[in-house]
């Protein structure tokens, strides 16, 4: 953590224990809901690659993991909305006729994700939901399926575990404040 600027660093949210324990339930349940049928896990580059990366080590039915990268309809400043949302990494695996789950760091207003899914929806998967290990709702605009979810969070702006702040705190193992 030498690396980082401490002083930014505020209020832990969730420890590193916390986290386990519910990343650990949220894929023994993804393994239960499933029933053994194959799954595409999609991580959302770059913030949900932590969480992906330790989710799929508690997921025990057959499943692949693809990655796609999009530019939101927020850009530097959170409330400042362009309303333009762009594919900067799109998927390798097709998904047609398969189970995806889409895996998030976080879901605030929900426009970004929404986009997303009614793109993936386009290609025709047998089912299409949502895992988020983070859910801001007090800032929710667009309602969105997500059947799994890790902790709610305040209407602040969190660090660590994934989440960064200008690419600082992403190796953080808890989730903190930003000062």
């Amino acid at each position: 953590m030498s690396s980082v600027p401490k002083h930014l660093i505020g209020d832990i949210l969730f420890t590193e224990e916390q986290i386990k324990k519910r990343v650990r339930e949220i894929g023994e349940a993804i393994s239960r809901d499933y029933g053994g049928k194959p799954l595409v896990l999609i991580g959302v580059l770059r913030g949900s690659f932590v969480f992906l990366a330790d989710l799929i080590r508690h997921i025990t039915i057959p499943h692949s993991i693809d990655f796609i990268a999009i530019s939101g309809y927020e850009t530097g400043n959170r409330t400042e909305k362009t309303g333009v949302v762009k594919i900067l990494k799109d998927l390798d695996e097709n998904i047609e006729g398969k189970d995806v789950l889409i895996v998030e760091d976080i879901v605030d207003t929900g426009l970004t994700l929404g986009y997303l899914i009614r793109t993936l929806k386009t290609r025709n998967p047998s089912s299409l939901k949502v895992c988020a290990l983070l859910d801001r709702k007090v800032r929710r605009i667009v309602e969105l399926p997500i059947v799994y979810v890790g902790f709610e969070v305040p209407d602040r702006f969190v660090i660590g575990y994934g989440l960064d702040f200008k690419q600082n705190f992403r190796n953080l193992p808890f989730i903190a404040l930003l000062k």
